[in-house]
C-alpha cells in the first residue's frame, strides 16, 4: 500500500515534494495524466471520468487514499465521485479544503457554523473549469461569511507552463492579474488555485504586489494529510517504494519535471 497523488500533468508534483518533506517515511504513487492535459478547459463530464480513470489505476497500485492534487479534478470530479462512486473502503480527499481552512483560519476537521472572518476580498486564480465550477466559493460558504471572492481564469497558464515557457507563463499571469484587479482593485489575499501555479508564483507575487498575502496550496494540503492520516492510519500504507506514472511520454516528462524540481524525477509509464 501507497498514499497516491493524482494531477492532470506537472503541478501536481509540488504537492508531491510537500507531502515528501511532511512526511519522509510514507510512500507515495504519483500519477500525472499527461496524455489528457490540461483539464482547465475541458467540460465537467471528461474530467470526471479522466479522473476516475486516474483514480481506479492508483488503486492498482494499491493506494486506497488518494490525493487528488488538481483543483480542477477537486473543483469538478470530487463531489461527484464521493457522492455516487467511490467505494467505502476507499478515500479520495482534495486540494481545496485544507487552503480555504487557512485562509479563514480555522482548525482541520472544524466543522462550526460560518462566521466572520478578517479577510474580507479574496483574489482566486484558477483554471477556466475551476472558476465555472463555484466550488471555491461554495466550500467557502460552508465556513465563513461577508467575504468577496473574484476569482480569474487564468487561460494558457498551465500550457506555458507544461512546456516550459517561463517567459509566456509570467506574460501571461501579469495580464490575468491586471484583469482581476480591475475588477477588484484592492485584494487582502490571493488564492493560487492551481497546483502548477507555483512554479510562477514570483510573477504572481510580483505583479499582486508586498500588501497582498499569497496562499499556495503545497504545504497546507501535506500539513492536513499528516493531521488526517494521524486520525486513519490504516490508510497511511505499508509499502516502502514511491514511484512516478505518467500517461504521457516518460522521457519527455521525466525531463520536464526534473527541469521543474531540479532533481532527477524517472516517471514510467502509467
Amino acid at each position: 500500500m501507497a498514499v497516491g497523488v493524482f494531477d492532470s500533468g506537472l503541478g501536481g508534483l509540488t504537492v508531491h515534494q510537500a507531502i515528501s518533506a511532511r512526511l519522509p517515511e510514507l510512500p507515495l504513487v504519483y500519477l500525472g495524466d499527461n496524455a489528457h492535459a490540461p483539464y482547465g478547459v475541458r467540460t465537467a463530464d471528461d474530467i470526471y471520468e479522466l479522473t476516475c480513470a486516474g483514480v481506479e489505476r492508483l488503486w492498482q497500485e494499491g493506494c486506497d487514499l488518494v490525493i487528488l492534487a488538481c483543483n480542477t479534478a477537486s473543483a469538478a470530479a470530487l463531489r461527484r465521485m464521493q457522492e455516487s462512486w467511490l467505494p467505502p473502503e476507499k478515500r479520495v480527499l482534495g486540494v481545496f479544503v485544507p487552503m480555504i481552512e487557512a485562509l479563514t483560519e480555522r482548525r482541520w476537521g472544524d466543522n462550526s457554523p460560518p462566521r466572520e472572518v478578517q479577510v474580507k476580498h479574496v483574489a482566486l486564480f484558477a483554471t477556466p473549469a475551476t472558476v465555472a465550477s463555484r466550488a471555491f466559493q461554495r466550500e467557502l460558504a460552508f465556513r465563513a461569511v461577508g467575504v468577496d471572492v473574484e476569482a480569474q481564469p487564468c487561460a494558457g497558464v498551465v500550457d506555458a507552463i507544461e512546456q516550459g515557457d517561463e517567459l509566456l507563463a509570467d506574460a501571461l499571469v501579469t495580464s490575468h492579474v491586471e484583469a482581476l484587479k480591475r475588477r477588484m482593485p484592492k485584494p487582502e489575499a490571493a488564492i493560487l488555485g492551481c497546483t502548477h501555479y507555483p512554479f510562477a508564483e514570483a510573477a504572481f507575487r510580483r505583479a499582486l504586489g508586498p500588501q497582498v498575502e499569497v496562499y499556495s496550496q503545497a504545504g497546507l494540503v501535506a500539513e492536513s494529510l499528516a493531521d488526517y492520516l494521524e486520525r486513519r492510519p490504516e490508510f497511511r500504507g505499508e509499502g516502502t517504494v514511491s514511484k512516478y506514472l505518467t500517461t504521457g511520454d516518460p522521457i519527455r516528462v521525466s525531463g520536464k519535471a526534473t527541469q521543474f524540481l531540479r532533481r532527477s524525477i524517472l516517471f514510467e509509464s502509467a
